[in-house]
C-alpha cells in the first residue's frame, strides 16, 4: 500500500564538503550527528525521458529508513509530494497507474543509477524536536542507457521536518550562504545526473533546467514548429491569434495530464478541475472554428465530450452530496425526522464508490490514452486556418462577441418562459453557453487584456447564478428519489419535503435575480 509524504527541501553545492556551525541558526539548540548511510537508487523512465521532462521522478531505492519505490510529483519550487510503495523487484501497479497519463503505452525502464554516501545531521530545537535534516551527499551517477557515462559530485541537502515551518529553511540558507555555500544549479540529483552523464543530449539539458518546476509541459510527443507562418517569439510569447489559441489549448492538455494522478487518488476537487479542462478544450475548438480546421478538431471534441460525461458522473454526485448535507445541517432539530443524515451518507458513499471505480477504468482505457496522444499530435502540427496568422485583437474579440451574442439569445428566451421545466432547461442551456463565452474570453485575455478580463468576471458571476439554479433543479430531483426510498422503507419523508421546499426557494431567488443581473452584464459587456 502506497503512502504520500510532502517533501520540502533545498539543495546546495560548495567548493568543499564542510558544513558551517549550524547551531548559529536561530532556533537551533543542537546538531545531532546521525552517521553515514549508503543509498542505492535506480531511476526509471521511458526511452525519451517523459517523466523527467514533466518534472516527475520514479526510483527504486535501497538503504536508509525509507527503502522502496518512490514517485515524486512537483508541487512548487522545492516542494514535492513523494508517494512511497514497499520494496519489490518490479514497479508496483499502483505507481504504474499514477504515471500512465505521462508514459501512455511506453515501456518504463532503468535510466540512471545513483549511489550516495549520505552524512546526516539533525537540527534540533531546545526541546529536542527535529527542525530539519541536513545531509552531505557524495554521489556517483551512472547512466544505464545508450553509451552510458558517469559523474561524481558532492551536494548539501536540507529537508524540513514534517509539519515544520518553511521559513526555517530561509534561516538555514542564510547561514549556509555566509559560509560560501550556494544553491545548486540543478534542482535534483537526477537532473544533474542526466546532464553530466550525457551533456550533449537535448533532453537531458531540458530535464536539468526544469526538474522540480511546476507547470512544465508534460513530456509528450515532440512538438514540431507550427505550420503557420507566424510563430511565437523565442521566449514563447504568442504573436498571432493562432498562437494565443494554441497556448490555451496547450494549458488544458497539460491540465488533463497533470491532474490524472490526483483523480486516481481521489484528491478533493481533482475530478472537477479535470472536467473543466475538457470543457475548456471543447469550447475553444468551437469558439475559434475560424482559426482551427474542424475536420481535425471535431473528432477530438467528440472524445472530450465522452470524457467530460464520464467525469461528470462522479462530480455531479459530489456537488449534490455536499449541497444536501449542508442544507440538512442548517435545519432545526425538530424538522429532522428519521435517519436522513445516515441515508444521505450511504447514498453518497455508494454512488461515489461506483463512479470512482468506473472513472479509473476510463482513465486506463485505450480511448482516453489515444485522446491524449491526439492532443499531443494536434499541438505538434496545429490544424490552423489562414485567419490564424492574423493579429489577435480583432480576431479574438470577434469570437468572444459571437459567443456572447448566442448567449444573449438564450438568456432572453429563458426569461420569456414561465417558471417550470421548460424554463429550467432553457436556463441550463444558457449556463453552458455562459461557460463557453467565459472560456473564449480566458483564451483571449493575454492578448486583449482588461476588456477580456472584465468579460471573464461577468461570465463567472452569471455562471454562479445560473449554476445555483441548476444545482437546485438536480437537488430536488435527488430529494424526490430519496424520499421515495425512505417511504418504502417505512421512514418519514417529512424532512425530504422540507429540503425540497428550501431548494425550490433557492431556485426562485436565482430566477428573480437574473433579469437585473443580465441587464447589467449585457449593458456593460466590453465586446
Amino acid at each position: 500500500m502506497a503512502d504520500t509524504k510532502r517533501e520540502i527541501e533545498r539543495k546546495y553545492e560548495s567548493d568543499d564538503a564542510a558544513l558551517p556551525d549550524l547551531t548559529r541558526v536561530r532556533g537551533v539548540a543542537s546538531v545531532r550527528d546521525r552517521g553515514v548511510t549508503h543509498l542505492d537508487a535506480t531511476y526509471h523512465d521511458t526511452a525519451d525521458l517523459r517523466l523527467a521532462a514533466s518534472s516527475v521522478t520514479l526510483r527504486r531505492r535501497t538503504g536508509g529508513a525509507d527503502a522502496g519505490w518512490h514517485l515524486k510529483f512537483p508541487v512548487a519550487p522545492g516542494v514535492r509530494d513523494e508517494i512511497r510503495a514497499p520494496l519489490s523487484d518490479t514497479l508496483p501497479d499502483e505507481l504504474a497507474a499514477l504515471i500512465r497519463s505521462r508514459v501512455r503505452d511506453r515501456d518504463v525502464r532503468p535510466v540512471v543509477r545513483l549511489r550516495s554516501d549520505r552524512d546526516v545531521r539533525h537540527l534540533l530545537d531546545d526541546q529536542d524536536r527535529l527542525l530539519a535534516e541536513v545531509s552531505v551527499d557524495t554521489v556517483h551517477a551512472e547512466r544505464l542507457t545508450g553509451e552510458g557515462g558517469e559523474a561524481r559530485w558532492t551536494e548539501i541537502e536540507v529537508e524540513l521536518a514534517d509539519d515544520g515551518d518553511p521559513d526555517f529553511l530561509d534561516k538555514v540558507e542564510k547561514r549556509l550562504r555566509k559560509a560560501g555555500v550556494r544553491p545548486s544549479a540543478s534542482a535534483s540529483k537526477l537532473a544533474r545526473a542526466l546532464a553530466e552523464t550525457d551533456p550533449e543530449s537535448e533532453s537531458a539539458s531540458k530535464s536539468s533546467a526544469h526538474e522540480g518546476a511546476p507547470g512544465t509541459p508534460p513530456a509528450t510527443a515532440p512538438e514540431a514548429a507550427p505550420r503557420h507562418k507566424h510563430r511565437p517569439r523565442p521566449d514563447g510569447t504568442p504573436v498571432t491569434a493562432g498562437d494565443h489559441v494554441l497556448a490555451y489549448v496547450r494549458a488544458q492538455r497539460d491540465a488533463l495530464v497533470e491532474l490524472d494522478p490526483a483523480v486516481r487518488q481521489d484528491v478533493p476537487d481533482a475530478v472537477h478541475r479535470m472536467r473543466v479542462a475538457t470543457r475548456r478544450l471543447r469550447s475553444t475548438f468551437r469558439s475559434f472554428r475560424g482559426l482551427l480546421d474542424r475536420t481535425v478538431t471535431d473528432p477530438v471534441s467528440a472524445d472530450l465530450k465522452w470524457l467530460a460525461t464520464e467525469l461528470g458522473a462522479d462530480r455531479d454526485q459530489e456537488v449534490l452530496a455536499e449541497r444536501l448535507t449542508q442544507a440538512l445541517g442548517r435545519l432545526p432539530a425538530d424538522q429532522v425526522n428519521g435517519p436522513v443524515a445516515e441515508r444521505l451518507a450511504a447514498w453518497s458513499e455508494a454512488r461515489h464508490h461506483g463512479a470512482h471505480h468506473q472513472l479509473l477504468a476510463v482513465l486506463d482505457s485505450r480511448r482516453h490514452l489515444r485522446l491524449l496522444d491526439t492532443l499531443d499530435a494536434l499541438l505538434a502540427d496545429p490544424p490552423l486556418r489562414k485567419k490564424a496568422a492574423a493579429r489577435p485583437d480583432k480576431v479574438l474579440a470577434k469570437a468572444v462577441a459571437k459567443d456572447f451574442g448566442k448567449l444573449s439569445r438564450l438568456v432572453e428566451h429563458a426569461l420569456e418562459l414561465p417558471p417550470g421545466t421548460e424554463r429550467d432547461t432553457a436556463l441550463h442551456e444558457a449556463r453552458k453557453k455562459t461557460k463557453r463565452t467565459r472560456y473564449a474570453a480566458e483564451a483571449a485575455a493575454p492578448a486583449l487584456g482588461g476588456p477580456a478580463e472584465e468579460a471573464v468576471r461577468d461570465m463567472k458571476a452569471l455562471q454562479g447564478l445560473l449554476g445555483d439554479h441548476q444545482d437546485s433543479v438536480m437537488a430536488r430531483r435527488t430529494l424526490r428519489e430519496l424520499a421515495a426510498v425512505a417511504h418504502a422503507a417505512g421512514e418519514s419523508d417529512f424532512t425530504y419535503g422540507v429540503l425540497h421546499a428550501g431548494e425550490a426557494h433557492r431556485a426562485r431567488v436565482a430566477e428573480e435575480a437574473l433579469p437585473e443581473a443580465w441587464r447589467s452584464i449585457s449593458r456593460e459587456f466590453p465586446f
